[in-house]
């Protein structure tokens, strides 16, 4: 065997072992007994300790030393690893350990303090995790940035100061159009009614179907926070009730679907290779987002939905599909993230993305957060955060260590209002399958032009080349005001 081969045989079964890794981090999050989480968190300490020495092997830089790749995606596969082992190697192994150990813990302890509106029940633990990922990119930045250190684990390339330049240019538009839409004469009406758990499940595995997600490798369970977990053969979703908003259920399972899809879209010759996942968080989100918004959330397939739900629940509050559209696509200056309208979203991240850009700069204490986050959410959104589970609370991405994700999120949704302009001008008849409930043209397109490319080419290379464009924050305003303005009649 040639050293590249002898390389790609050791990055398989890695590849295989962070499989099982994740796994088991699905399992802790959706029918884990709660009675064993210190029992996970020493396994997951353990396969990290695995992973880690797997991930810092000194033959990895004598294969890629000596390896001759011969192919596009071999090179860039050559390249891939080359770039983990030398992060990998920065990061000490009792570090990486620590930080499995600490962040499996904490999973628990949030879901705790969340159901009891607690937050010092578990910002001590926060501010253990925010030591351990200081220390981390400490050793990852080599002097640099400690945030882009961490960011570029989910947008590699990306630099905290070009997302804040980002942000602060998309934020005007978005202001003034929430300030618009929230002052209109034209208000929808919020869907009123008791939705009984099963039947939402039911109609989010229909939802999930519409969108092509392949139930032969895959399933739907619940969970505290929505997610999906896996890739190949096996990429599970997960999805949340609440018997009042059935929106919740629904929608959340269409974007984790986008995830999934994504996912189980990669070519099957990238398995257990670096190619076979996603290549970036922001690409990553640019599925769900789109699955959810822009196709989801569009008048037609909202009509399709429509005829679906009043059928399931013996009809609804609202009067037709039109006013179904609106309702679907209502702005309230609500608290929750996973539940804001695409026009506050971004609003969201932009919070959050300061915030723990502080934290992990030191300006910020974790013992001021919960007055932090307090004071800038009623700034921003002009509305007083009633409880901690509906503020400082509601996220699991802190909980986890996952410093340096939230931004990817509003990238996200950059790339796919760049990625829906070419998918409408490409695929002009979309919306009349939609209004079937048929996502299938759509789905084609976007895994032929993005998904079945895995971590082949770099994130903005791999956007740019399925718009024929550069990226640009303006498509996704353009589509926002577009949409709000003819909903509100602005």
């Amino acid at each position: 065997m040639s050293a590249f081969d002898d390389l790609l045989a050791f990055q398989r079964q890695t590849e295989a072992l962070a499989s099982v890794a994740g796994r088991l981090g699905w399992d802790q999050e959706t029918v884990m007994p709660r009675g064993a989480t210190e029992q996970r968190a020493e396994e997951m300490a353990a396969m990290e300790s695995v992973l880690h020495e797997r991930r810092t092997d000194p033959r990895i830089g004598e294969w890629l030393a000596a390896a001759q790749p011969g192919t596009e995606a071999e090179t860039r596969i050559a390249e891939l690893i080359a770039r983990d082992f030398h992060r990998s190697a920065r990061v000490p192994a009792r570090l990486a350990a620590d930080i499995a150990r600490q962040t499996s813990l904490a999973q628990g302890i949030w879901a705790e303090a969340r159901a009891n509106d607690a937050p010092q029940d578990f910002l001590p633990t926060l501010d253990n995790i925010l030591m351990l990922m200081r220390e981390k990119a400490a050793h990852l930045a080599d002097g640099g940035d400690l945030y882009d250190a961490l960011l570029d684990d989910y947008e590699p390339g990306a630099r905290g100061d070009d997302i804040a330049a980002l942000f602060d240019a998309m934020r005007p538009r978005l202001v003034a159009l929430r300030e618009d839409v929230l002052g209109a004469d034209a208000q929808p009406a919020a869907l009123s009614g008791h939705f009984a758990h099963d039947t939402q499940i039911r109609l989010a595995r229909t939802c999930a179907s519409a969108f092509g997600y392949d139930w032969s490798r895959g399933r739907l369970d619940i969970a505290v926070h929505p997610f999906s977990s896996g890739g190949w053969q096996d990429s599970r979703i997960t999805t949340r009730v609440v018997e009042t908003d059935p929106f919740n259920c629904l929608y959340s399972t269409i974007h984790e679907v986008g995830h999934s899809t994504y996912e189980l879209g990669i070519d099957d010759d990238y398995a257990f290779t670096p190619l076979g996942r996603g290549v970036s968080m922001g690409v990553h989100e640019s599925q769900s987002r789109i699955y959810e918004n822009q196709m989801g959330r569009g008048r037609a397939f909202t009509g399709w939905l429509y005829q679906r739900m009043s059928e399931a629940f013996g009809g609804l509050s609202v009067a037709d599909a039109d006013a179904f559209y609106a309702t679907v696509n209502r702005v309230t200056p609500g608290y929750i993230r996973t539940e804001a309208d695409e026009v506050q979203y971004n609003l969201h991240i932009m919070l959050r993305f300061d915030l723990e850009r502080d934290l992990i700069a030191g300006r910020l204490d974790v013992e001021d957060l919960l007055e932090a986050w307090n004071a800038r959410f009623l700034r921003d959104f002009g509305v007083a955060v009633d409880r901690p589970a509906n503020g400082v609370l509601q996220d699991v991405h802190w909980s986890v260590g996952l410093f340096g994700y939230f931004p990817t999120y509003a990238l996200g949704n950059v790339y796919a209002g760049c990625l829906n302009a070419a998918m409408r001008a490409a695929v002009p008849d979309l919306d009349a399958a939609l209004a079937r409930g048929e996502a299938g043209p759509g789905v084609e397109w976007l895994r032929e032009n993005v998904q079945r490319h895995g971590g082949l080419l770099p994130p903005r290379t791999l956007i740019e080349n399925a718009t024929a464009a550069a990226i640009s924050p303006e498509p996704l305003p353009d589509y926002l005001e577009a949409k709000f303005g003819e909903i509100y009649r602005l």
